[in-house]
């Protein structure tokens, strides 16, 4: 079976509507199909949130609470805690002495970050050297990406033929397992949903949230009275209709489009059938949060023992690593 690698930094300890749409939901379908090692990415969150180190702890195990309570399966799925795998970083060295610092100043990621305001830090610099090792060290044949994130599994490709061909055959040659990734828009219409930017609704919310996200939500801005002709297209709430919404959901949601393009319903009643929709959706995954909320040493256990698990899968390539290369000579 091969074997994919995929995960998350924990910069925040829930995940929102959004994430669940854009990977949680893929995640769940893919861990019937490869053997799936989900990565809590700890020391890639110190490249932008070192100075929050505080919240680390708190962070990942609300990841893990997400993870399960969308119905990853721990019997399927191993979960890693990066900074346990020590061998992560010692791969990342091997690897950095095969990049030049031109190579990584042309990965479109680091310009985006620092044209954002991030601070211009070695460990930013470095960082798709990292990555690189996350996907090399278990071997991973697939990482599951956006389009637009086909360039960091391009160079963990690079790296690792150039690995190969220098010292010997080591590491499978990963490929990007490109999906159509769906972006969802923020509660406020005017970008895709954030953590940090205030326009999330999380899994975690409960129903009184969900409620006063909804009703605040951004519709047609052009909109004044009820009786006035709307937009349905690209309006937030009638988005979150067609992806939230069941079968059961549709000839409702196509009745409401249709009024709503004919000024015949105010916003206030498509939101209010909205809030239902999206609390039906999450009050499962609540229920089961809440349920692994109440077992913290069984969801301390799954962490660990996955990470042991990739640890030792770490170890077993970091020998052969040494061995092609000729430095795992006894003094």
């Amino acid at each position: 079976m091969k074997r994919i690698l995929t995960g998350d930094r924990p910069t925040l300890d829930s995940f929102h509507l959004g994430n669940y749409i854009g990977s949680l939901k893929n995640r769940v379908k893919l861990q019937y199909e490869y053997d799936t090692y989900i990565l809590i990415a700890d020391l890639h969150a110190l490249t932008t949130h070192f100075d929050k180190t505080a919240d680390l702890q708190k962070n990942i195990r609300g990841l893990m609470l997400g993870y399960l309570s969308v119905g990853l399966d721990h019997k399927k799925v191993t979960f890693v805690l990066q900074s346990k795998v020590p061998e992560v970083l010692e791969l990342a060295y091997f690897l950095g002495t095969l990049t030049s610092r031109a190579v990584l100043e042309r990965q479109p990621a680091l310009k985006e970050k620092l044209d954002s305001g991030e601070q211009d830090t070695f460990a930013l610099f470095q960082y798709p050297i990292l990555m690189a090792a996350d996907i090399l060290l278990p071997k991973a044949n697939l990482v599951p990406v956006g389009k637009d994130q086909k360039a960091h599994v391009e160079f963990a490709r690079d790296i690792a033929i150039k690995f190969n061909n220098l010292y010997g055959q080591v590491f499978p040659i990963p490929e990007p397992l490109i999906g159509e990734v769906p972006t969802l828009p923020g509660t406020n219409g005017q970008s895709k949903m954030g953590k940090s930017l205030g326009n999330a609704i999380f899994l975690s919310d409960s129903a009184l949230e969900v409620e006063k996200k909804v009703m605040g939500m951004y519709t047609d801005p052009k909109r004044i009275h009820a009786t006035d002709p709307g937009e349905v297209e690209g309006n937030p709430v009638f988005i979150y209709l067609d992806v939230f919404g069941t079968e059961e959901d549709k000839a409702q949601i196509a009745k409401f489009k249709e009024e709503y393009r004919n000024g015949q319903i105010g916003d206030i009643e498509v939101k209010k059938y909205l809030v239902k929709v999206l609390n039906n959706f999450l009050d499962p995954i609540r229920k089961k949060r809440v349920e692994y909320e109440k077992q913290p040493n069984l969801v301390k256990k799954i962490l660990n023992e996955g990470t042991e698990k990739a640890k030792a899968e770490a170890q077993k390539t970091l020998a052969e690593v040494k061995k092609v290369m000729k430095i795992d000579y006894l003094l």
